[in-house]
């Protein structure tokens, strides 16, 4: 490659000012453009190393403020302001309309029921029957595997060996506990231990093994993930009083309970990987707030949505997130910006992640609330919510 077109690096500093500042100048000279607003940040590029490499500025993104958001979790207890960092108009004052529900309501009721991470090597062998003899062997080891991944690490645990056999195959997923980190990279460096171990430890006839061969479904829906989890396990319910539905989000019980049933039908029959409104919404703006890996809404994403009307004619609604990922510590939470966001809620470091995931669901809760009422047509006046919110509130042409 000509050296006029190489990215300028630096092999003893590559996050110093005057690196950051050539590189800015070769993309102005390659470009022809004029950076100006994306080259200016407040913090020592220093703090970066480890987040990207190349750096030569920040995207800045708007971050505002819903809430406070009622939280009745096993960890996350109280109001919280909820910082959001997106440029989809109207959204944030949907979920400040869901909370201010929640808040009449008594809160959301948040649950955590399981919590692991996955690496999912999968070994190779001659015929079926040597795959079928390493998953016994496998159970038989297990003290043994789970010695060796927890030696590469303070934290991780191995939790379980889940086996799947196919073929000549065995598709594994290692199940890992993370502490207060997402632990993708925790768990790569700890399953690679255990596999060379399995390796040069095994009696039987192994071909091969890949460290990971897509079981893990990485930043992927998939059914494996809604059945077994991935990150965190979170269900947030509560019930709507009938009089505060009607109130603040202008529907009744019977009206929102037959929306869903529409929109689950509809996501059946797309194959969708829920059946709620936009739980990705909410979730991305979080993510990108508090320096979260924002490619996990692959996952995270993926929910079940439960309601109906209650014996009273108030109004039960319950989302469960099989796999939330999230961390209050490492990784993109420890950048200046984000760390702010983190602390608003006292969710930065240690003992935090499972506060900050039970927030994370009670948010998206809200969302799917306001906009679960707002795509109801008035049939009086003829509008829609939805569309009215958008054009008074998410106009900017």
């Amino acid at each position: 490659m000509n050296d006029n077109k190489r990215v300028p690096r630096s092999n003893e500093d590559d996050y110093s000012a005057r690196i950051v500042e050539q590189r800015q100048a070769f993309i102005e000279a390659q470009t022809g453009v004029k950076l100006n607003h994306t080259k200016q940040f407040s913090y020592d590029p220093h703090v970066m190393a480890g987040n990207i490499e190349n750096i030569w500025g920040v995207s800045q993104v708007p971050i505002g403020v819903a809430g406070p958001l009622l939280v009745d979790g096993e960890h996350a207890q109280g109001e919280f302001y909820v910082p959001m960092a997106t440029v989809e108009g109207t959204m944030l004052a949907s979920y400040n309309r869901g909370m201010k529900v929640i808040r009449e309501s008594g809160g959301v009721k948040t649950t955590i029921s399981a919590e692991s991470m996955q690496r999912a090597p999968l070994f190779i062998f001659a015929d079926a029957r040597d795959a079928r003899d390493f998953q016994l062997w496998l159970r038989e080891n297990f003290e043994g595997i789970k010695q060796q991944a927890e030696s590469t690490t303070s934290v991780g645990k191995l939790l379980e060996i889940e086996n799947y056999h196919a073929h000549n195959f065995v598709a594994c997923r290692f199940d890992y506990s993370t502490g207060d980190a997402a632990g993708q990279n925790m768990t790569s460096r700890a399953t690679f231990f255990a596999c060379e171990w399995i390796r040069d430890n095994y009696p039987g006839k192994l071909r091969n093994y890949m460290l990971s061969g897509n079981f893990d479904t990485e930043k992927k829906t998939s059914s494996i993930n809604m059945l077994k989890g991935r990150g965190r396990r979170v269900t947030a319910e509560l019930t709507i009083p009938r009089q505060v539905l009607m109130d603040h989000l202008r529907i009744t019980p019977e009206q929102m309970q037959y929306g869903y049933q529409v929109s689950t039908l509809s996501a059946f029959m797309t194959n969708s990987s829920n059946n709620a409104s936009h739980p990705a919404n909410g979730l991305a703006a979080l993510y990108l707030a508090t320096g979260q890996d924002i490619a996990n809404i692959g996952e995270s994403n993926q929910c079940t949505v439960y309601q109906r009307v209650t014996r009273e004619g108030d109004h039960y609604f319950s989302i469960t997130l099989p796999s939330i990922i999230m961390a209050s510590y490492g990784g993109g939470t420890r950048l200046p910006t984000q760390s702010e966001c983190l602390q608003m809620m006292d969710c930065l470091g240690k003992d935090k992640a499972l506060k900050l995931c039970e927030i994370a669901a009670g948010l998206v809760v809200a969302g799917e609330l306001s906009l679960g009422a707002a795509t109801r047509i008035d049939k009086a006046t003829r509008t829609n919510e939805w569309v009215d919110a958008h054009e008074r509130l998410g106009r900017n042409r």
